[in-house]
């Protein structure tokens, strides 16, 4: 009985000892072989190399691949482990031949290490090769092939073999050394990467090339003899060179890469492989052409350039340029201008213009006031400083003149204008409405070259499919093509409110290289738009076609300003360039009659026709349009019998008047109105006894200076010239004065009518007008200095 107890401990001890040796086996393999940094890289949509960035511990470590490529894995399983495919992670019969060559003293030919054992060993960082590590790598090896496949354990060695200097993986070496894919590699490629990880010093220049030439080739000679390639592929395949040193990786993306490498930093994440929706060849040639540009504006010190091109029916990116340089340490070219905010200059006009179209504020054709004007201190003016009167709100729009814009944003509203900026997926405006003010549309806020695009790539999607729900962000990655971010936000433009907008900027004169663009059959019908900011420091271009939105940025990184840096100078022609490079089908987008509407316009004003327009047609107009309202400069005026003077009943028997209908601006538009309309007729004047001013005290009158007086202007100590006050006087009271001088505005005064100025020496005509139509204007001259 005692005999049969003690033997039933002791089967207990060996059970319990066989469970804790199972149990310390079955997790003695880590969870994890390898935690290692890995190289951020970017590939394009069809998986070609853009870029790379180094992994954290400046080791060139691709990703780990999840198959190794077959020529590889054969080339190495002939050079090293046979019998890869039928040991259970030890060679046995190897490692008795390693065992009696070493007893030979001769050299080791494999070490009797298996790729499994070489894969446990690169996991454990170069442990020291003992006796004791090497029972260790026996039993870890067993455990690798119960874990992982074959396949597994070879991708596993693949990613992580040592391929010489930095380079680790087949993928980084295959890249490092023959600037391809290892899928794309040769035979003597494969078999000269074969033999690497177990002599990886052999690559470097020098007498060992010799050396590693003859491993290769006697590596394809074995491969010829198992018959896994033929006579001929050996021949040749011993002809090839072998790699030089390491090289330069290409860097088609560098701004777009460091992007991405920051951001999985930032989210810990281990996205080290992107697979982008960039195409490498619009990518190149993009870079091509900006850095053509480059050449030219960096002769007027301006140094950076960057460019986003949208394929929009994919909402997706096919090319990004950060910044006119790939030398990102140079001229501020590290700056990723894509994504940094900058004064928005005109930019954002059309947007404006295609939401008074949707909100039914105003017609394509409506008069807008051009004119000198002051909105409580904010005296915005024309690029050309000229005035128009009044101009068509499409022309208003690609002629790009500030003034209509100002007067439509505060018609509109500022605080509505940012709310709907914002839904459309404008991010960066974060301040109050009052911080912008009215200056908002002529460059009070700042973009980004990422919401330019993303705004105008979804007007342009929405008008080729009226069911289309604005995306959230434009895509970078091949994945999110799919499946986009839609954008919850309410507000959506019409498609008809946006072909309107697209029909008037596609009327935007184009810069002189593309002035005769419609005589060229590979030229297309490009919605587009510039913008310069106050000072010269941003150029601004976008277009849109029905497949492509392109935004350009130039400028200074550093916000310098320069000369001549403007939207149409300097951005316009690298937007053009762009285009005609890109395949395009050369259609344009078509009207979306079914939104549309037919309305009544007077012809002059642009505006619904009312009972006294003698001259309306019909036109299709957005269907808000039906809100906008009627005519104002259209007014019914009584004639005398004679029709040469207006009349009163007052003053005149009511029997004999005549009724006219005339085509009326108000008196400051007029001014400017009429010296570039020929065809526009001014009021007759009223008949005497009938004036509608009641006395010419009521018109303004210049005190200072007086008619044909001669002036001396005065110099101050500094050498400076004093200025000369000009003064005048106005009865009645909330009358607005502007002032001109040699037929230029100068001005407006409402209270106290003075206004300083500094003319030039010679003859002077200062001309002032009121509110109500009165008008006064002499001239004056500045003789000299008066020492």
């Amino acid at each position: 009985m005692n005999y049969f107890k003690s033997i039933s401990k002791k089967s207990s001890i060996v059970i319990i000892l066989l469970l804790f040796i199972s149990f310390l086996y079955l997790n003695c393999l880590p969870e994890e072989l390898f935690t290692d940094p890995v190289a951020t890289i970017i590939t394009d949509r069809k998986g070609f190399l853009l870029s790379a960035r180094i992994a954290e511990d400046k080791q060139w470590r691709f990703p780990t691949i999840t198959v190794a490529p077959d020529k590889f894995s054969q080339a190495l399983i002939t050079f090293e482990d046979k019998r890869f495919y039928s040991h259970p992670g030890v060679d046995i019969i190897a490692i008795f031949r390693a065992i009696k060559s070493n007893i030979e003293k001769v050299s080791v030919i494999s070490g009797g290490s298996t790729i499994s054992m070489q894969v446990i060993r690169l996991s454990r960082k170069g442990k020291p090769r003992t006796i004791k590590e090497k029972i260790i790598e026996v039993i870890l090896a067993t455990r690798l092939e119960i874990r992982y496949t074959k396949n597994e354990i070879m991708a596993l060695y693949a990613s992580h073999a040592p391929f010489g200097g930095n380079v680790v993986g087949v993928e980084a070496a295959a890249w490092k050394y023959f600037g391809r894919s290892s899928e794309q590699l040769t035979w003597a490629e494969s078999a000269t990467l074969a033999v690497l990880p177990n002599a990886p010093g052999l690559i470097h220049p020098g007498k060992n090339r010799t050396l590693l030439k003859t491993k290769r080739d006697l590596l394809l000679e074995k491969l010829r003899q198992n018959g896994i390639i033929d006579s001929l592929t050996c021949v040749l395949s011993k002809q090839e060179t072998l790699p030089e040193k390491p090289v330069r990786l290409e860097d088609r993306a560098p701004h777009f890469a460091e992007r991405i490498r920051l951001k999985n930093k930032y989210l810990k994440e281990e996205l080290s492989v992107f697979y982008s929706s960039l195409d490498k060849n619009i990518q190149e040639y993009t870079q091509k052409i900006l850095d053509k540009h480059h050449t030219v504006l960096s002769e007027n010190s301006i140094e950076n350039i960057a460019a986003l091109i949208v394929e929009n029916k994919s909402s997706s990116v096919i090319a990004y340029v950060g910044n006119s340089s790939t030398d990102i340490n140079k001229d501020g070219s590290f700056v990723d201008m894509i994504t940094s905010p900058r004064s928005t200059g005109s930019i954002l006009k059309p947007l404006l213009y295609a939401m008074m179209l949707n909100d039914g504020y105003i017609l394509p054709h409506a008069l807008l006031p051009d004119i000198p004007c002051n909105f409580g201190g904010f005296t915005p003016k024309n690029f050309d400083k000229n005035y128009d009167g009044a101009v068509p709100a499409n022309v208003a729009l690609y002629k790009s003149l500030n003034i209509p814009a100002v007067y439509m944003l505060d018609q509109y509203g500022t605080e509505k204008f940012i709310q709907n900026l914002k839904a459309l997926g404008m991010g960066t405006l974060n301040k109050q409405s009052s911080h912008y003010g009215l200056s908002l549309i002529l460059g009070g806020a700042e973009a980004s070259i990422e919401d330019i695009a993303l705004i105008y790539s979804n007007l342009s999607n929405k008008l080729c499919n009226s069911h289309y729900i604005n995306k959230n962000a434009i895509n970078y990655s091949k994945e999110e093509m799919s499946t986009p971010k839609i954008n919850n936000k309410r507000y959506a433009i019409t498609s008809s409110s946006i072909w309107y907008t697209f029909e008037a900027m596609a009327d935007v004169v184009r810069p002189a290289m593309e002035s005769n663009w419609q005589a060229y059959e590979n030229t297309c019908k490009i919605a587009w738009k510039t913008g310069t900011s106050f000072g010269f420091r941003d150029a601004w271009a976008v277009g849109c076609t029905p497949e492509y939105t392109i935004v350009i940025w130039a400028g200074n990184a550093s916000g310098e300003g320069r000369p001549m840096l403007t939207g149409i100078e300097a951005a316009a022609p690298v937007m053009f360039d762009l285009f005609n490079a890109l395949k395009t089908d050369h259609k344009w987008f078509d009207m979306p009659e079914n939104e549309t509407v037919k309305i009544e316009v007077c012809r002059k004003s642009g505006y619904q026709a009312s009972e006294y327009c003698t001259d309306s047609y019909t036109i299709s107009a957005p269907e808000a349009g039906v809100r906008t309202r009627t005519c104002p400069y259209h007014k019914q005026i009584f004639m005398d019998n004679t029709e040469k003077y207006q009349v009163k009943g007052s003053c005149y028997s009511p029997s004999e008047m005549i009724t006219k209908s005339w085509f009326v601006l108000p008196p400051i538009q007029e001014y400017y109105y009429k010296n570039k309309n020929a065809d526009y007729i001014t009021l007759p004047p009223y008949k005497t006894n009938c004036s509608e001013i009641s006395s010419d005290e009521e018109r303004p009158e210049i005190i200072y200076p007086k008619k044909n007086s001669k002036i001396y202007i005065p110099v101050n100590l500094d050498g400076s010239m004093e200025k000369v006050v000009l003064q005048a006087n106005i009865k009645g009271s909330r009358k607005t004065v502007y002032w001109h001088l040699d037929e230029e505005f100068i001005g407006t005064t409402n209270d106290a009518h003075e206004i300083a100025v500094n003319p030039l020496q010679g003859k002077h005509k200062l001309t002032l007008f009121d509110n109500n139509g009165g008008y006064v204007s002499h001239e004056f001259e500045i003789i000299k200095a008066k020492k």
